[in-house]
């Protein structure tokens, strides 16, 4: 996943709407893992590329735009917790209804096997600490120990320690030994 792309405005004509179209659908799937509302995720995602839009074009230069995309989510996701009507809005309960938000691509809840184990994973997913589910959901987008620590702006050693935790909290509930 370090395939990273230079952006520099003189020598690469980069659109923002082909950035949108390739980028988008994972930044959307990313939100949905950070964020437990469907709808949320939605308008947190699209939060995302109007910041894009509205920083268009870049006055750095951009190493990897798939990097740039997931910090910009994952602050998205901490904004939106952050929030007083988040925390407002969060008294209701929510029912997440996975058929309601398909994916091109068999998601990780897919592969677990029955309904009742996939919302059982989901809810411990949700449960985690948001630290343990960032970094979780990052490492399930590929991406190495490295750059997920530079995303989140915590050490390597961080990175290992919460990975371990979500993973161990996880296995746990599927019945799996740690």
């Amino acid at each position: 996943m370090e395939s990273y792309a230079v952006y520099h405005p003189d020598e690469n004509e980069v659109s923002t709407e082909s950035l949108s179209h390739l980028h988008y659908p994972r930044v959307l799937q990313l939100c949905r893992l950070l964020l437990t509302d469907p709808q949320e995720a939605a308008e947190t995602a699209q939060d995302v590329f109007v910041g894009f839009l509205r920083a268009w074009p870049p006055r750095t230069e951009i190493r990897s735009w798939e990097a740039w995309f997931t910090r910009a989510a994952v602050n998205a996701c901490r904004n939106r917790r952050r929030s007083w009507w988040w925390r407002w809005w969060r008294t209701e309960h929510v029912e997440f209804d996975e058929e309601a938000f398909p994916t091109p691509e068999r998601t990780p809840e897919e592969n677990v096997g029955s309904r009742e184990e996939r919302e059982r994973l989901w809810h411990t997913l949700q449960a985690l600490p948001r630290r343990q589910r960032e970094v979780f959901a990052l490492h399930l987008e590929g991406w190495p120990h490295r750059v997920i620590a530079e995303l989140l702006d915590i050490s390597v050693g961080s990175v290992k320690r919460h990975l371990f935790l979500a993973v161990r909290k996880l296995r746990t509930q599927v019945g799996e030994p740690s």
